[in-house]
């Protein structure tokens, strides 16, 4: 079966979409939407033949998609999602689902009445340490597990690459993005909690805001959750204040259970630079016999973005539902939602 896609949004996961859709089989980009032309004539040099400046234009022109992946600006995902179900297509959209729990409410109803697939960007489930722990707790390994730490400090939105490039307006805009570093990182990591406890909701213990560098929104955030089914406990740190630089990676991912305890920090590869030589080696023979290559997996956290993609396009092929539905975006918010009406506050390092 031959999938005829759209990417809609062309910013660094839009453009990150578009290149693992082209080394997907039976995959076509078909058609980008963007408001820059430069990022449309990149598209196009990559054989995507269709181009937009408004995704709206996209949707009520293309009438053959299989599906679209958006990557716009939070504030955006809801009035996308909406006319991408109502033009009869199925929906990947990154992370969050929406910016609050009603928004994401309505979707979860037009997923229902359009009978359309969707699956919400929440790339830490398919990031292979994360697999792996989760296969190794299934087993009993750790005994019965009892809390989990996350911790994910990172520059935010002011990493950039060689060439610094202004940050967009509204990503210091709460009423566009729905928080700070608490809905960019934090998100991933409630829903990994919900993931490992397998619970379908969480209660707020404790939450706390960090307001180092005087944004209106936070640069950091402590959170700890309660399963409300078996009643794990979780604490999650993560931040933007960190001026940290690839490959070192301040993460760290710890089940704690009655009979043991697992780390990322013991499966993840002691040397970035040295992965990437061996994977490069491996894709190289795979490619020299002729066998599929395993794209990114030279960079190890990145390959998780191919991993999503691939699932999301076997669903389809399959007719199977995504294992990241919209109601794990919802939850996801919700639990969001009530961090930010019960947090503490600090600013520089002042109550």
């Amino acid at each position: 079966m031959k999938l005829r896609v759209g990417v809609i949004g062309l910013g660094r996961m839009g453009r990150l979409h578009l290149m693992n859709s082209l080394r997907i089989d039976d995959v076509y980009v078909v058609a980008v939407a963007d408001k820059s032309k430069s990022a449309l004539k990149r598209a196009k040099s990559l054989g995507v033949q269709k181009l937009f400046l408004d995704y709206q234009k996209l949707l009520n022109d293309c009438h053959d998609l299989d599906a679209v992946l958006i990557s716009l600006p939070n504030f955006l995902h809801f009035p996308s999602i909406q006319l991408a179900l109502e033009s009869g297509v199925n929906v990947f959209i990154e992370k969050p689902l929406a910016t609050t729990s009603k928004e994401c409410l309505e979707i979860m109803k037009k997923v229902k009445a359009s009978g359309r697939k969707l699956m919400v960007g929440h790339c830490m489930r398919f990031l292979t340490v994360v697999e792996r722990m989760k296969t190794v707790l299934s087993k009993g390994s750790i005994g019965k597990l009892e809390v989990i730490t996350i911790e994910e400090i990172l520059n935010g939105p002011f990493a950039h690459g060689v060439i610094p490039k202004p940050i967009p307006e509204w990503w210091f805009n709460p009423q566009k993005t729905g928080g700070g570093a608490l809905i960019d990182l934090g998100y991933h990591w409630i829903d990994i909690f919900r993931y490992f406890t397998e619970s379908r909701k969480a209660r707020v213990l404790f939450s706390h805001l960090d307001y180092r560098l005087n944004l209106p929104i936070e640069d950091g955030a402590i959170v700890i959750l309660k399963s409300l089914e078996n009643l794990v406990t979780g604490i999650i740190h993560v931040g933007w204040y960190q001026k940290s630089i690839f490959p070192r990676y301040n993460f760290r991912l710890v089940l704690h259970g009655d009979a043991g305890y697992m780390s990322s920090e013991e499966l993840i590869p002691k040397n970035m630079y040295l992965h990437a030589i061996k994977e490069g080696m491996k894709n190289l023979l795979r490619k020299t016999i002729r066998k599929k290559i395993h794209p990114l997996s030279y960079t190890y956290y990145y390959e998780a973005y191919y991993n999503e993609l691939e699932h999301f396009f076997s669903c389809i092929k399959n007719d199977l539902e995504p294992s990241v539905s919209a109601i794990d975006g919802l939850r996801t918010i919700e639990i969001i939602e009530e961090v930010y009406k019960r947090s503490t506050r600090t600013s520089n390092g002042t109550k």
